[in-house]
């Protein structure tokens, strides 16, 4: 947000349960989570909201955020030497209108040594994180190549939030 100029007043987040439901395709579930967390803030009349969650997929295959570091390892080790999606949506919320985007970026993890996994779940960087890595720490490592955007892998799709908070009205670095 700093990036953007646009300071934060006030941090609530919405107790959502993040439970996939059967047969939710990986967009569908990132989408409707968002929403959830957008829904559940309750604004006063010059209040805006900012909300979003991340979610990899593997195919159909949701991979939240992993319980312990054994199911961290589980994923990391699904994919080793494969490609996977990031997909984050972010929604902005003023009075009684709702914006909201998604962006999907691609991103080929390296082969990965049982050492390396080992090493990295040490690090603890993989706690509360989907997929059990986060592409701006250690794990960063393991990523020679990505198609889409950084920032959204990271959790916050910048352009795309630009886009939404102006919609809203919401003056970013001197934008109208």
């Amino acid at each position: 947000m700093g990036q953007l100029g646009v300071h934060i007043y006030d941090v609530r987040p919405p107790d959502v349960d993040e439970t996939p439901l059967v047969g939710e395709l990986p967009r569908n579930y990132c989408n409707r989570v968002t929403r959830s967390k957008v829904d559940g803030i309750t604004l006063g009349a010059d209040e805006v909201a900012l909300c979003g969650d991340t979610t990899v997929a593997l195919g159909r295959q949701i991979l939240g955020k992993p319980a312990d570091a054994d199911e961290a390892r589980a994923f990391l080790q699904k994919m080793s030497g494969r490609r996977h999606r990031v997909i984050t949506s972010v929604a902005v919320k003023k009075a009684d209108t709702i914006w909201q985007k998604d962006c999907v970026s691609i991103v080929k993890m390296k082969v990965l040594s049982a050492a390396e996994i080992d090493a990295y779940l040490s690090t603890g960087d993989w706690k509360g994180k989907a997929g059990g890595y986060g592409i701006q720490g250690p794990a960063g490592a393991f990523v020679p190549w990505i198609s889409g955007s950084y920032s959204a892998i990271m959790g916050l799709p910048v352009a795309e939030t630009y886009a939404l908070l102006n919609a809203a009205g919401i003056s970013t670095f001197g934008a109208t």
